[in-house]
């Protein structure tokens, strides 16, 4: 038989573990802020958020993901220029708002000089902040003066991933979603089209493109396939930037619209306003 006392003992122990890791968590989550390179938190303005949807997927998950150990807060920082917004991202942070607990942040890098309210606030109004340890992943975006988006995580190991689309399907790929070769294919072809051709295009390419999209929307409701993939965020949101969504194709319209009946594409539709 096992002895009482050495139950209780044993039960104690896991407690004061338990506690012990939810603080280093806290002080991992400190220590990357502080230690972030290239002085990305050298900041003249600051507005924090948090945002507390209900949890639609297994937290586990996202830990196997990103192999995260007890209690301890991953963080991913992204790097973008608020003369051109990546509204994909901004898409997709709403969407793991919806599956994840995110603590969510906005910072103004001191080699900007303004940027409007309405970006200091993408990310919704400040609530009141949980402790550092109750939320799975911190999600902060940086207003900076950079040539294109870069994006950090594990910021203290890795170099930084550059360019919307790449970010973005880093991102999406934090759902968990499986695809196989050729519709993984038919994605990334997409993201880049819309990164290259549609945003970044000349008039003669944008044209090329929104004609092959009204195309592959004659036969399915996405742009790959029966649900909404990264593809159809990115391609969205260059449409609406580059403001080539007057006298689409009439499909395009029908997808446009599907789009803008998802929740986490309000964001960006306020934020054009």
């Amino acid at each position: 038989e096992v002895d009482p006392s050495l139950q209780a003992l044993e039960s104690r122990q896991e407690e004061i573990l338990k506690r012990l890791y939810e603080l280093k968590s806290a002080v991992d989550g400190l220590s990357k802020m502080i230690q972030t390179p290239d002085a990305d938190f050298d900041v003249t303005n600051v507005i924090q958020t948090d945002e507390c949807s209900p949890l639609t997927t297994n937290g586990a998950d996202l830990d196997l993901m990103l192999g995260k150990d007890y209690g301890a807060l991953k963080d991913i920082v992204i790097n973008a220029n608020p003369s051109l917004p990546p509204l994909s991202l901004l898409v997709l942070h709403s969407l793991l708002c919806e599956h994840y607990k995110i603590l969510s942040a906005v910072h103004t890098h001191s080699s900007v000089k303004s940027v409007p309210e309405n970006l200091l606030k993408c990310f919704g109004e400040p609530t009141k902040k949980q402790p550092r340890h109750e939320y799975q992943l911190g999600f902060t975006l940086i207003w900076k003066d950079v040539p294109k988006p870069q994006m950090k995580f594990s910021i203290q190991t890795m170099c930084p991933i550059e360019g919307e689309g790449n970010i973005a399907r880093f991102l999406f790929s934090l759902f968990g979603q499986k695809y196989n070769a050729v519709t993984s294919t038919l994605i990334d072809s997409w993201v880049d089209t819309a990164i290259f051709q549609l945003k970044e295009g000349s008039s003669k390419e944008k044209g090329a493109v929104i004609r092959s999209m009204n195309a592959a929307l004659g036969k399915t409701s996405w742009l790959v396939g029966n649900e909404l993939t990264v593809a159809d965020i990115v391609a969205w949101c260059a449409l609406k930037q580059t403001g080539s969504t007057n006298a689409v194709p009439s499909n395009v319209q029908k997808w446009m619209k599907s789009c803008e009946n998802l929740a986490p594409f309000s964001s960006v539709i306020k934020l054009l306003k």
